[in-house]
Formats: C-alpha cells, structure tokens, sequence
C-alpha cells in the first residue's frame, strides 16, 4: 500500500473551494469511468457523497483505487491531480454530509428525493497541482 500524501495549503484551497470534482473509477472489464462529483475532506481524506448501487459505487466496492481531477474555477488552468483509493463506505452521516456538500455548491440543503446516500472516504496516496 503507497504512503498517505499529506494536502498542502494549495490543494485544500482548491478541495474546499466551489470547485466541481471529476472521479475517475475502473469498470469490470478495465475500461474507465468518470462521474462530476461535489467533493470536500476529513482532514487529509476525501468525502465523495453518492447513492448506493451507483456505476462509482459498484466499481469502487471491486476495485477501491480512483483518481481525481479538480480545475480550479477562479482559474481554469490550475487543476490539482489526486491519486488513492477508497478506504471506507459509510451511510453513517452521509444525509448531513449531502446537505453539507448542497449547501457548499447550491448555498441550500439537498433538493433532491434520492436520500439513500453513502459517503466515500478516500485516502490520497499522490497529489499534485498542475498548471497547464
């Protein structure tokens, strides 16, 4: 298992921003599949929220390693690059953590009806800033 990368002060302004994260997961037969997700942290881990049974959901249960793509919206050419693997799958707080994550991007609780949720927490083991 590759060590825990510690986030420095760049890479938690980006993570804590409205920034929209992109999630990289692989799929039964090896190809790759990437969902926009709302993201924040615990920390130096990272919360993703999502419904049970999702395709994110199913390929990370097989296969817990992702990667995680941030573009900084204030300046689109600085993206912050993350490689881990997801280290627990939890319902346990994932409604306050949906509501946490809306108020973050829609400034108001979750809207929606899908109130099943899980939260994904992801253990970095590379992070890297990239200006392009």
């Amino acid at each position: 298992m590759k060590p825990h990368v510690m986030l420095n002060a760049e890479m938690i302004e980006i993570i804590d921003g409205k920034n929209f994260a992109y999630l990289a997961t692989t799929m039964a037969d090896g190809s790759p599949h990437v969902s926009p997700v709302w993201i924040d942290r615990d920390g130096d881990l990272l919360l993703i929220n999502t419904v049970p049974g999702r395709m994110k959901h199913r390929n990370v249960s097989r296969d817990p390693r992702v990667a995680i793509s941030l573009m900084q919206m204030k300046n689109p050419y600085r993206h912050l690059l993350i490689r881990g693997r997801v280290i627990e799958q939890t319902q346990q707080g994932a409604l306050n953590h949906i509501d946490r994550l809306a108020r973050k991007y829609l400034g108001k609780n979750y809207p929606w009806k899908d109130r099943n949720r899980i939260v994904l927490r992801i253990k970095p083991e590379f992070a890297k800033i990239i200006f392009d």
